[in-house]
């Protein structure tokens, strides 16, 4: 999924989605925004996005995925044929040193695509041409370098069994397909229609965003701004620490870690390069609002509030508050529909 260039929207939405607490003095609804910014043109702008598509190939490659998660070695797998270069086998084996069992060197039920170069040289090699069922000795040598020093450079022998293979697209089947007792697809048209709807309304979903961060892109390069005032960057810049530490800690990892992992930077440059494009968005997007009567009224927020308080199992909108400011609520849904107007009066070309 590609994410909105609007961080201040997606810093709003993960910190309505997280909970965190945080108490943000400066006020978007409350400033005189047009001191700061003149906006440039922002109805009908043109944006260039291709249109949203579905190859064969990634519809080929959806269709397996679904498929072979529900195979079974009751249900769908193949066992009257040699396994072949590129299949996946379900395979037990044991490994021995001196006729020996290593540690590490057992498994059951072990799944191993053929050609994946995921095990030694020579193991998967020694599985092209066995039949389910059988059983084969495999005479390797681990590499001199490989990690465990007992093994390393050693002669062991793995003895293997083909339990079964994984089918081929030329093996599907609505037999096999109805078996798997989904009601979206009984047969193989049906998980094809599947796959195509599925991947297609993520290929609209993703066509979708490139438009908006095209728009939001457009809108805040084509205003001119006299200053950022700096409590506005700190603003987003608490805003945004927050948001991050609270998804990092879901994830069992600090700020940092999260960040390098999915963007290869730590949380003071990441925040550092963000905040101040994040304030002049929030800028833009609130003069945008009151040039065209976009705000949200406090009858509207409370509304929305409520009904995130139920859909959370909340008793009351304070509960679901906490220490969160109603005012990001408030900015959040002025974003939203702000941005749903720019969409609607933008000149979209494919």
């Amino acid at each position: 999924m590609k994410k909105r260039l609007l961080t201040l929207v997606a810093g709003a939405l993960a910190l309505m989605l997280v909970g965190c607490g945080g108490s943000d003095t400066t006020v978007l609804n409350d400033m005189k925004v047009e001191k700061y910014v003149t906006l440039g043109e922002y109805k009908g702008v043109e944006v260039n996005v291709a249109a949203a598509t579905v190859s064969e190939a990634e519809q080929a490659e959806f269709v397996a995925y679904v498929y072979n998660n529900y195979v079974t070695a009751e249900n769908g797998a193949v066992y009257d044929r040699a396994a072949e270069d590129g299949d996946t086998v379900n395979i037990d084996y044991v490994g021995k040193k001196d006729g020996v069992a290593f540690d590490g060197g057992t498994a059951s039920g072990q799944s191993l695509t053929l050609g994946s170069n995921s095990y030694i040289d020579g193991f998967e090699e020694g599985l092209v041409g066995v039949k389910p069922g059988e059983t084969v000795d495999l005479n390797l040598t681990f590499p001199e370098n490989y990690g465990a020093a007992d093994l390393a450079g050693q002669a062991v022998v793995f003895t293997v069994t083909v339990n079964y293979i994984m089918p081929t697209a030329a093996e599907y089947s609505d037999e096999v397909v109805a078996g798997f007792g989904v009601a979206e697809y009984t047969n193989m048209a049906e998980l094809n229609q599947y796959a195509n709807d599925y991947l297609m309304e993520n290929a609209n979903y993703n066509r979708d965003i490139e438009i908006e961060n095209a728009l939001v892109e457009a809108v805040v390069d084509g205003a001119t701004f006299k200053e950022i005032p700096e409590t506005m960057v700190q603003k987003y810049s608490d805003q945004m620490t927050r948001s991050i530490e609270s998804v990092a800690a879901q994830y069992g990892v600090d700020a940092d870690t999260y960040l390098m992992y999915f963007y290869q930077t730590d949380l003071a440059t990441y925040v550092s390069e963000n905040a101040e494009t994040s304030a002049k968005q929030g800028m833009v997007f609130q003069a945008i609002a009151n040039a065209e009567g976009l705000g949200v009224s406090d009858a509207e927020l409370d509304e929305q509030l409520q009904t995130y308080a139920t859909g959370a199992g909340y008793t009351t909108v304070e509960e679901f508050l906490g220490e969160e400011p109603k005012e990001n609520f408030r900015e959040f849904l002025m974003f939203e529909n702000v941005l749903q107007f720019l969409k609607d009066n933008a000149v979209i070309a494919e």
